[in-house]
């Protein structure tokens, strides 16, 4: 069998991401800076790492995040809404000249009650993480690896046995962040068909 002749090789001396279109959830992850107060910041290269509550994120440490998570030991993970992109989009805010990132005023939080941090009001999935490892070098990028010590979801986001999961997304959709630079609502899915005897 031969290569299609529809592919288009890429070039590997730059990076591929923004050739293509790829699906990513959208994340914010908190922080505590040295002042004590907070941050919140957009991650999309963001998931679970193990079927034992290990959640991780790709950061780099040019970002305020990475030296946070790496003093404080602690961060939390807000997934959300696709009506809060708006909120979303605030917390990519660049810093002004005092160091801080002033658009956070506008974007409502509560207290995390397992790690010292806070997560964003109105999502549907949050995590409360202790650090347990960086990894560093990919390139100028490190993978940041949390365990989850708390987690919690909105009601109308937790699966169950008496609602149908097709009927439970449409009516709580989830965001998608379409990288580069769009983002999705997912509110129309199928269920995959997976092999009998197929595990985890």
């Amino acid at each position: 069998m031969s290569k299609p002749s529809s592919l288009v090789s890429f070039e590997m001396n730059y990076p591929i991401w923004d050739r293509v279109f790829m699906v990513f959830p959208l994340v914010i992850i908190g922080t505590r800076e040295p002042d004590r107060t907070y941050d919140l910041a957009p991650k999309h290269m963001a998931m679970p790492l193990s079927w034992k509550n290990h959640f991780g994120f790709v950061c780099t440490p040019r970002h305020a995040t990475y030296h946070n998570v790496k003093r404080e030991g602690v961060f939390t993970v807000s997934y959300p809404k696709p009506s809060q992109w708006v909120q979303t989009s605030l917390t990519a805010a660049p810093r002004c000249d005092d160091g801080h990132k002033h658009a956070l005023d506008v974007v409502d939080t509560f207290p995390a009650e397992a790690v010292d941090g806070v997560l964003v009001s109105d999502g549907y999935l949050f995590f409360e993480c202790e650090l347990d490892r960086i990894i560093d070098e990919f390139d100028t990028n490190s993978l940041i690896v949390g365990r989850i010590k708390a987690a919690h979801v909105d009601e109308a986001a937790l699966r169950s046995a008496d609602q149908d999961d097709q009927e439970l997304l449409y009516n709580a959709p989830l965001l998608s962040y379409l990288n580069p630079g769009r983002f999705a609502e997912i509110r129309e899915t199928k269920s995959f068909p997976f092999p009998k005897g197929m595990k985890k």
